[in-house]
């Protein structure tokens, strides 16, 4: 091979060798959008008992600020999805096994969750409250070692966040599959107090005002994130939702939902 033939060669095979190794390079530029696939339809899984995020009207059909959220993004993201209902404590598993392509339920990004599922960017910031009957004073979170009984929904944050300051295996912590169940037997008289989401909480307030039931911020627990989840490697989804949500916010449709579930949440 002669000179000429060589330097020909040897530029040719930098091109392939720099337009292989830009395949896996970051674009420093911004990824492009991730385009959905237009025959697909997502399986977008809840547990439509976490009122104003997600419940069930008379009919059976989902509603609440997560059904508006996902439909808008679906719509300025151009893909199908569909909603199933399902327990709590089957979510995980079914996104894991594939049954599912998304759960947005109220679930708070987390460590530990990361390490079996991926996220999407935050949507919703909320922390956890203790929901009291009126005139019951609880001002840190130590004081919930001196009730009897303190509810919270299993597997949720409230039953993470009770744990660490009763322990796990604590006879005073009373475990519920849902929010509603919880809170009515906090109604009955059966549990002290409640711990959970402070939109949720704050939503059962201000809807039940003769239930005689108040609820207190502690600053011991701290400010956590809701993420929509996908299956854990599924960049491609992850990516596709968050364009989707980064539209909505940018049109101002994510503060038109926001504003039609909190605007009158008490603040506290």
């Amino acid at each position: 091979m002669n000179m000429k033939k060589w330097m020909a060669a040897a530029i040719a095979c930098s091109a392939l060798t720099l337009v292989a190794c830009g395949g896996q390079s970051k674009d420093t530029t911004g990824a492009a959008p991730a385009a959905a696939d237009p025959n697909k339809v997502y399986r977008v899984a809840m547990n439509a008992e976490f009122a104003p995020f997600e419940s069930r009207d008379a009919n059976g059909k989902v509603e609440g600020f997560d059904v508006d959220l996902m439909n808008v993004m679906a719509k300025a993201g151009n893909f199908k999805i569909e909603y199933k209902h399902q327990p709590w404590e089957s979510l995980f598993p079914a996104l894991k096994n594939g049954d599912v392509d998304i759960v947005i339920s109220g679930v708070t990004i987390t460590d530990e969750r990361k390490q079996s599922m991926d996220f999407t960017d935050s949507y919703f910031e909320i922390t956890q409250v203790v929901l009291v009957p009126q005139g019951k004073t609880i001002s840190n979170p130590e004081d919930l070692k001196n009730l009897n009984k303190v509810g919270v929904v299993t597997g949720q944050t409230g039953d993470f966040s009770v744990s660490k300051i009763l322990g796990n295996d604590s006879p005073k912590i009373a475990r519920f599959e849902t929010v509603p169940l919880v809170v009515k037997e906090l109604e009955n008289g059966g549990l002290d107090a409640v711990v959970s989401d402070s939109a949720v909480i704050a939503n059962y307030v201000k809807n039940n005002p003769t239930k005689g039931m108040d609820f207190v911020t502690l600053p011991d627990f701290t400010v956590e994130n809701y993420g929509i989840a996908t299956r854990k490697g599924d960049e491609a989804t992850v990516q596709m939702l968050n364009d989707a949500l980064k539209k909505v916010r940018e049109s101002g449709e994510y503060d038109q939902i926001k504003a039609k579930y909190f605007a009158d949440e008490a603040k506290k």
